[in-house]
């Protein structure tokens, strides 16, 4: 990744989408050199429920979203330029405002 955090160097890509909800996410799974692996995508506007295998580290990068983290009793909103944490085994909400680019990161 640069400095900037906008960009990753040396990476293998899945050329393969990942589609969820009928399209309303999309995304490409990819591996950095140390063989980290992370996703990047983009969710439209719309209340979604994702179920995690392992933890999970969204870093958004365009729009805005509100999510429902488990064991929590309200909502809360992130932006681009924000992040948020999702545990592993676990389920959690969004609702995409305003379409929302992404990074997650795994493990």
């Amino acid at each position: 990744m640069t400095s900037d955090d906008a960009t990753y160097a040396n990476v293998t890509l899945d050329p393969r989408a990942n589609v969820y909800f009928d399209g309303g996410c999309v995304s490409h799974t990819f591996h950095l050199a140390d063989g980290t692996r992370k996703s990047a995508g983009v969710i439209f506007p719309g209340t979604f429920e994702f179920g995690t295998g392992e933890p999970e580290v969204m870093d958004l990068n365009a729009g805005r979203c509100r999510v429902l983290l488990p064991g929590a009793d309200a909502w809360v909103e992130h932006a681009a330029g924000g992040s948020f944490a999702v545990p592993g085994d676990a389920s959690f909400s969004i609702e995409v405002l305003e379409t929302l680019g992404y990074v997650c990161h795994y493990g």
